[in-house]
């Protein structure tokens, strides 16, 4: 019999013995950094897991701060960032460079780089090789790949080189050209077995965990059922172990925001109205208190030098 989540006595043992809770780290936390073995450790006593997109050091800085455990520095960021219509146009270097950047603002949080379209597609060696420098130079702590049961022999040989594969499967934007656009799967009763039979092939083939996106809330609690690595969803329903969106949805500063990511703050409002001061100070000169000035006698110095300067 496949063992399951629910087959494993994991969580009885680990209170009875005493250990301490899963706790996420923040900057200050004496708790060490956020990994894959202590999301599975939260998988096991059940403590949900929030995930985030995150494109630089800054922000990755204030999302460790809260307490946000990991960081998905997305191909997302080919429309957030460099303003193209979808996903298609990420290069590799560029996110391998975010990757790092996002490493360093948050050392503590688990750093999952998104490999984009065609980084991985051309041949398993290629792809391999690609995944490498997100480990390397990108500093991250596991990759992610949108997959079907077909790339079941790249994601164990990534596994078997020592990569942490999230294996990304449902919606898979890369693919949306060929759908016509963004799309939802898993809608027919064969498509729905189709995705738990991926899901299955992906663990079995050493994925150490599962990103399942846009699919029914029954097809998801039955990935559940039979998983034994931690799940994340991203518009796929509460029963997942994390959940990630696009924090700028969350912060209001996308045009249109899938209904499971609406706004939670309004950022963009706030942007327009810091703006609109920053132009009213500008034109009124009023730009607060300057904070540079010469000594009173390096001022004489500077005084006679453009006095003789406009004399010779």
């Amino acid at each position: 019999m496949q063992p399951t989540r629910h087959s494993k006595e994991v969580s009885t043992t680990t209170r009875e013995n005493g250990s301490a809770p899963v706790q996420w780290a923040g900057p200050d936390s004496s708790v060490g950094p956020v990994t894959i073995r202590t999301i599975q450790r939260a998988t096991r006593e059940g403590i949900k897991f929030a995930c985030l997109t995150c494109y630089d050091a800054t922000s990755a800085r204030w999302l460790e701060r809260a307490g946000v455990p990991v960081l998905l520095v997305g191909d997302t960021a080919a429309e957030v960032i460099l303003g193209h219509p979808n996903t298609l146009h990420a290069p590799l270097d560029f996110l391998i460079t975010l990757t790092a950047a996002v490493k360093r603002g948050a050392p503590r949080c688990l750093v999952m780089g998104d490999m984009p379209f065609m980084s991985y597609q051309i041949s398993d060696e290629e792809g391999v090789k690609n995944a490498g420098r997100f480990m390397t130079e990108g500093s991250a702590d596991c990759v992610k790949l949108e997959v079907d049961g077909s790339y079941a022999p790249l994601v164990a040989k990534m596994s078997r080189a020592g990569i942490p594969v999230v294996a990304h499967i449902g919606s898979r934007p890369q693919h949306a050209k060929v759908q016509g656009g963004y799309y939802s799967a898993g809608k027919t009763s064969e498509t729905a077995a189709t995705l738990v039979a991926d899901a299955k092939l992906m663990i079995d083939a050493g994925a150490t965990m599962l990103l399942v996106e846009a699919i029914p809330v029954e097809v998801t609690e039955e990935i559940m059922r039979r998983s034994t690595v931690p799940v994340i969803g991203c518009g796929a329903g509460a029963a997942c172990d994390g959940q990630i969106v696009v924090t700028s949805d969350l912060l209001g500063l996308t045009p249109r925001q899938p209904p499971f990511a609406l706004p939670l703050v309004q950022m963009g409002e706030t942007l327009d109205q810091m703006a609109k001061l920053w132009k009213d100070r500008v034109k009124t000169g009023v730009l607060g208190e300057h904070p540079y000035a010469l000594s009173e006698e390096e001022a004489v110095e500077f005084k006679r030098r453009m006095r003789d300067s406009a004399a010779s």
